[in-house]
């Protein structure tokens, strides 16, 4: 698959990028995708959530009331999870949300969502480009020019470019990310691929081995 060279006036430069077929056209497999963006979002959680159960909440111990004749249920003490301010019945605890996924299918998973974005035309090449300063109207200008300031789009760069960063940061709907560190989700979630054109080999290298 080829693809048009874009610069940051979204204009084509005359040159075109070959995208590799063992990347970028493979099946796609819907469950890789599934379970990489399950342990991706997984791992955002704090796990920190906590009730307390019926030994851990204040109060007295003392039966509140006689065991039989009163005409109601027998009751023991006011931490009885039935009563307003008992304990909690098996709540919450603190845990790790986190899960093992094997590097296959998490490269599967990238390759699949990489997939997904070439057949629905939803990658531009951009030439690599670099901002004198970090403008966030700049960085728009720039969105405006690609046509696709109304979308969310995911710049990949091949290395930290701080300015870059800095310009899009205010942006809700604009990530920036280094091409060693994309995920499923950031390709998932994004209606638009930008690639650094020489981001591109280095995705080929990291995903085609």
């Amino acid at each position: 698959m080829e693809l048009a060279v874009y610069n940051i006036k979204g204009e084509e430069t005359g040159k075109n990028v070959s995208l590799s077929d063992s990347v970028y056209g493979i099946d796609p497999n819907d469950h890789a995708i599934y379970l990489d963006v399950k342990q991706y979002r997984a791992n955002l959680r704090q796990g920190t959530h906590k009730t307390k159960e019926r030994s851990e909440v204040a109060g007295s111990t003392k039966k509140i009331k006689k065991q039989k004749g009163t005409g109601t249920a027998r009751a023991g003490d006011i931490k009885n999870p039935l009563f307003r301010g008992g304990g909690r019945v098996f709540g919450p605890k603190p845990r790790d949300y986190s899960f093992k996924l094997n590097k296959k299918v998490k490269k599967l998973a990238r390759k699949s969502a990489l997939s997904y974005k070439a057949r629905t035309d939803k990658i531009r090449v951009i030439e690599d480009f670099d901002l004198a300063l970090p403008k966030t109207k700049e960085y728009i200008e720039f969105l405006n020019n690609m046509k696709i300031n109304e979308k969310k789009s995911l710049l990949v760069l091949t290395e930290q470019n701080k300015n870059i960063y800095l310009s899009s940061r205010n942006l809700q709907g604009a990530r920036v990310v280094i091409a060693s560190e994309i995920t499923t989700y950031d390709i998932m979630s994004a209606s638009f691929l930008l690639l650094f054109e020489s981001s591109v080999d280095v995705l080929d290298n990291m995903l085609s081995n």
